[in-house]
């Protein structure tokens, strides 16, 4: 199962990214993929052919990782008539 993160680093817009699986807390790394700008477009400093991207912990300020559209029909929302 993939997730959808979004990733906050330090200085810079933060990226979606995909990840397969989550980090286990000896991980020095985090492993995404399909890593773009939150409204989808590409980022100008990665190359097209690229498809794993290793980003250290160092890095990284925190990570947020989104529901799927699974767990999102699961949720009851609420609203106002």
């Amino acid at each position: 199962m993939a997730y959808t993160v979004i990733l906050h680093i330090p200085n810079e817009d933060p990226l979606l990214a995909e990840m397969d699986e989550m980090p286990k807390p000896a991980d020095m790394y985090l492993t995404v993929s399909n890593i773009r700008r939150r409204d989808g477009s590409r980022l100008s400093n990665v190359d097209a052919e690229a498809e794993k991207f290793f980003y250290p912990w160092s890095r990284i300020n925190f990570v947020e990782v989104l529901a799927s559209e699974a767990e999102n029909a699961k949720v009851m929302k609420f609203f106002r008539e």
